[in-house]
């Protein structure tokens, strides 16, 4: 999977349908710095996740639109907005109980 830098952070991009379809499903941990560019994408779900996340909603000139943290496993959707393009996905920075 190629990878590229987008708002500070190394990400791997999920291009195909099957890429973007398993995006983080199965990944144990990420560290920090680290994350998941998935095109053609404004919402997301946490099924199958093994840790919280947060997302960062982008435009398609890469500028953000809305950041939603600490999304913890196995919620159902999570929406973007209309501008939404792609999400970063990175491990939450702060987890909350």
């Amino acid at each position: 999977m190629e990878e590229t830098v987008v708002c500070g952070v190394r990400a791997k991009i999920a291009r195909t349908f099957a890429q973007r379809a398993k995006g983080l499903i199965g990944v144990k941990d990420m560290k920090k710095g680290e994350g998941l560019l998935i095109l053609r994408c404004n919402a997301i779900h946490t099924f199958f996740m093994r840790f919280a996340i947060d997302a960062t909603f982008l435009d398609s000139q890469n500028r953000v639109v809305k950041i939603v943290r600490n999304i913890r496993p196995w919620r159902m959707f999570v929406w973007g907005g209309w501008r939404a393009r792609k999400v970063l996905e990175t491990k939450a920075q702060r987890t909350v109980a």
